[in-house]
């Protein structure tokens, strides 16, 4: 494109440094490698090897549930190859329990307890990081940062053993924690990636089809406004789109290469953790190793810099000094959001969602391996089975939102609808009759595959609708911050869900009773994403921004919006 061709398609910048340079079809690339990247670990690793190498690591140091000393090992010795992960005990010893600083809970409870901590901490790093990533040039580099860190602590449980259970737990902590505040900071470039989009060639041979015009000045602000509602949502939701569908094709890949390895493995005389403590060194790898492009091809895309009123070149001062900013812009942030009633509906139905999700994928996979006696191989095709599905997710719902004309909220609430047939299914075990048969109510094992197409075809589409409807409800300018309130919206309820399945299974010493608390968690939801109205939402935010920039104009708002003329006073200092 020439260069005067260039200069019409971009808007002005809002502040001194802010990069309006057109996206390229490099960018997009480097914004879809870290999906590729990531997504291995979030699939391979938090949705399949890392709660089974926990629950695994635990069971070596474990006793029967049922007797409470006959070593939870002792009836595995001949057990290998695909019976790796096999149930220890007999129907009446399904579950281990280990002492954990004093505490004795079931194996199966100590990884969801586990990752219900990690959530907790994620959660409380996003805090101190989400708003500086706002300011100066801080995106990229804690997306690499936390990026090259997550990686690193997956590779490193190749150095696990079961002696140092605990040890694990601490590395699930920092990788959790890195993989979700990576997404937040990779969230936080896709309203950007959409703003800056022009109509040439380079950007239309990645989205494939028809584009947006490009990001026009408003009259009302010198800040700028937003494109049309219908096209803005369109490239971001196809954007994201295919984000979520690449990165779990790139997760497939990684579950058959493990696979592999799982059945190589399996004929040889190693410990029992071994290979699973390889597929988390495979998957961390390919987090390290596809970090690189996105480093190479996203750019920066600074904001405005922070001013934090501290004097001084310490190090320590400067230190201290951002902590604080971004402990008071989150708080800011929280402050301005509840201004935004279209953007609060929606968090707390995300708080709610996400809690849904997180125990849902967390309790099958330990239901698949204590309750369904289902080993290695059978827990990684049902990987794969979900991965798959969640590839077909994210390409089909756009298609089945087009062609019944489906709003975004109703096609997410089309999703929470079909997700709700996994615990329901679940609790038709409890029905006598059906317990009879020996077979519904997930009594076989086979009968978790069909129910694994259903999440991961859902998840499909939730990934990618959910974060690209949330991205209309923020002010632009404030992506990170509020994607990080997304996020802590997220983490924070996800740590809620697998701490009461753990606390249920502890005290029932089975996880089926925990699918009637799914089943009322997944339906909260639905009603309030229903409500979300997005087009008054996004005017809401747009008009939001305006305010933030501008720092004044309170008069021209009207007793209506007496929300955000409260609302600019408290994001003076934002910028």
């Amino acid at each position: 494109m020439e260069d005067g061709e260039a200069a019409q398609s971009q808007r002005r910048p809002r502040y001194a440094g802010e990069d309006v340079s057109s996206t390229s079809s490099q960018e997009l690339k480097g914004f879809y490698a870290y999906g590729v990247a990531a997504e291995v670990f979030a699939v391979c690793g938090v949705g399949s090897f890392l709660p089974v190498t926990l629950e695994q690591l635990a069971r070596e140091r474990g006793v029967l549930w049922s007797d409470k000393t006959t070593s939870c090992m002792a009836k595995k010795a001949a057990e290998t190859g695909a019976r790796l992960l096999s149930r220890a005990a007999e129907e009446d010893n399904n579950q281990c329990v280990v002492n954990v600083l004093g505490a004795e809970i079931t194996t199966s409870s100590f990884a969801m307890y586990t990752f219900s901590l990690a959530v907790l901490v994620q959660a409380l790093a996003l805090i101190f990081f989400s708003s500086v990533a706002d300011h100066g040039n801080y995106r990229k580099k804690l997306l690499l940062g936390f990026g090259f860190t997550g990686a690193t602590s997956s590779m490193l449980f190749l150095l696990v053993i079961p002696k140092l259970f605990l040890v694990g737990s601490i590395l699930v902590i920092i990788g959790v924690t890195c993989l979700g505040s990576s997404f937040v900071i990779l969230n936080s470039f896709l309203p950007l990636l959409v703003a800056n989009m022009a109509p040439n060639r380079d950007s239309s041979s990645v989205l494939m089809d028809d584009l947006p015009p490009p990001y026009e000045e408003s009259s009302n602000h010198s800040f700028g406004a937003k494109k049309s509602d219908s096209s803005a949502l369109k490239l971001a939701t196809k954007i994201s789109s295919k984000g979520v569908g690449i990165g779990y094709m790139a997760a497939v890949f990684v579950q058959i290469l493990s696979i592999l390895l799982l059945f190589l493995m399996s004929k040889t005389s190693v410990s029992s953790t071994l290979p699973l403590r390889l597929v988390l060194f495979l998957a961390g790898a390919w987090w390290f190793a596809f970090t690189i492009p996105s480093s190479l091809w996203l750019r920066d895309r600074p904001g405005p810099p922070v001013r934090t009123g501290i004097s001084g070149t310490s190090k320590l001062r400067s230190c201290l000094a951002y902590i604080s900013f971004a402990c008071n812009s989150i708080w800011k942030t929280i402050k301005v959001a509840l201004k935004l009633k279209q953007a609060v509906i929606f968090l707390i139905a995300w708080f709610l969602l996400s809690d849904a999700i997180a125990t849902v994928s967390g309790t099958a996979i330990l239901f698949a391996r204590t309750e369904l006696k289902m080993g290695t191989v059978a827990i990684a095709l049902l990987s794969i089975t979900v991965t798959s599905s969640g590839i077909a997710g994210a390409f089909v719902w756009p298609v089945i939102s087009r062609r019944y004309a489906l709003k975004t909220n109703r096609t997410i609430v089309a999703c929470i609808a079909l997700m709700e047939i996994i615990p329901l299914y679940g609790l038709l075990g409890f029905i006598p009759f059906v317990k009879s048969w020996g077979v519904g109510g997930l009594q076989k094992a086979w009968e978790i595959y069909p129910l694994g197409f259903i999440h991961g075809f859902v998840m499909g589409g939730l990934s990618s609708y959910c974060r690209s409807f949330f991205g209309l409800l923020i002010p632009p300018g404030s992506e990170a911050a509020f994607y990080a309130l997304y996020a802590i919206t997220d983490k924070g309820s996800s740590a809620v869900g697998p701490a009461i399945v753990g606390r249920i299974v502890d005290a029932t010493g089975t996880i089926r009773p925990a699918f009637l608390f799914l089943a009322v968690l997944i339906a909260l939801p639905g009603p309030l994403i229903w409500m979300v109205d997005a087009e008054k939402g996004q005017a809401d935010a747009v008009r939001m921004a305006g305010i933030i920039k501008n720092g004044a104009g309170e008069e021209e708002l009207d007793d209506r919006d007496e929300g955000l003329q409260e609302a600019e006073g408290l994001m003076r200092d934002h910028d």
